[in-house]
């Protein structure tokens, strides 16, 4: 088995990961921090956006199974891309809508699929979706990996803010789903 990574940004990291961790095809999902200047940076860093850094996941997946611009449908399906600098009630450069890429081929693809969907007018608004060079991934602190999992409906913001976008996808890409 082949596998390819992709780095998105999409708001918190533990909505993407817990979506991603459901989708056919992807063999794991990683928390952290890419796209800023502090060295080794921690949450309380990224958090502040001193650091410059956005909430990022590290998806390596299988694109004999799914390919990159199928992953990349349901990342623009659970996060609003069309709001600079954030995704609800969550601000700030760290929840930045971002596809770090690591191929010029990742890059045609994920500026083909926003054209696509601005030209099909898919959003009521511009997508502001950066798409640039991956950097250095920073793995996020332990208790962020598998946040939703381990936590789910018994944390506030699990509920009201995970919950909606993993029925989300559920809903829109029920044939996408692990068995």
């Amino acid at each position: 088995m082949s596998q390819e990574i992709a780095t998105l940004a999409g708001g918190c990291f533990w909505c993407l990961e817990a979506v991603f961790d459901q989708l056919k095809g992807v063999a794991s999902v990683e928390s952290g921090y890419m796209g800023g200047k502090t060295p080794n940076p921690n949450y309380e860093q990224v958090c502040s956006g001193a650091s410059g850094h956005a909430e990022v996941v590290r998806v390596t997946f299988d694109p004999g199974e799914l390919s990159y611009r199928d992953l990349l449908s349901v990342f623009f399906t659970i996060h609003d891309p069309t709001t600079l600098n954030r995704q609800g009630n969550d601000a700030g450069t760290q929840y930045r809508s971002a596809i770090f890429y690591h191929s010029e081929e990742q890059k045609r693809v994920a500026e083909e699929v926003i054209a696509r969907f601005g030209k099909e007018g898919i959003f009521s608004s511009p997508i502001v979706t950066e798409v640039t060079p991956a950097s250095q991934f920073h793995v996020a602190e332990d208790y962020h990996q598998e946040y939703f999992a381990r936590v789910g409906a018994g944390n506030p913001y699990c509920s009201y803010v995970i919950e909606p976008k993993v029925a989300k996808f559920r809903k829109h890409f029920v044939d996408r789903l692990k068995r």
